[in-house]
């Protein structure tokens, strides 16, 4: 009897413990807020550092693509303040159809765009595998978009 008293303490003590554990880990807004807060220089630096890895990018293609990178991110900066500050002076409301066409026609032509860029910079084999892994991130969000439209 007195060692199924000890069993079950244990287990108990066991179960307590790989709890606390799984709280250190930030949550996923709250590295996303971390990410928001560094400059557009930092984004770009830590995009094109990612791609150097995933790529095995060369000096002269890792600067060619830094610049991508910075010109985005200023952009994206730029748009997140905007919505930001709609936002705050409770100016925010849902875009008619037409100005939802003309975001999703200005974000396929940058897409087009940018897939030019990496076109005349990488060559043919990291071409592939950036245009696979940026296929890939495509339909994922694609797919959440779509999980949120059910709920």
């Amino acid at each position: 009897m007195k060692k199924l008293i000890l069993i079950a303490i244990a287990f108990i003590g066991i179960q307590a413990i790989a709890q606390e554990q799984n709280n250190e880990r930030p949550s996923k807004q709250e590295r996303h807020q971390k990410m928001m807060n560094l400059s557009a220089e930092d984004m770009a630096t830590l995009k094109t550092k990612k791609m150097t890895l995933f790529l095995d990018l060369n000096e002269s293609q890792q600067a060619e693509i830094k610049k991508i990178n910075l010109e985005n991110a200023t952009k994206r900066k730029a748009m997140m303040a905007t919505r930001k500050a709609k936002k705050e002076s409770d100016e925010a409301q849902k875009p008619s159809q037409e100005e939802r066409f003309k975001m999703v026609n200005a974000k396929l032509d940058h897409q087009i765009a940018m897939k030019a860029k990496m076109r005349n910079i990488l060559n043919e084999a990291q071409y592939t595998k950036w245009e696979k892994a940026y296929m890939q991130k495509a339909m994922k969000e694609k797919h959440k978009k779509q999980g949120k439209k059910q709920k």
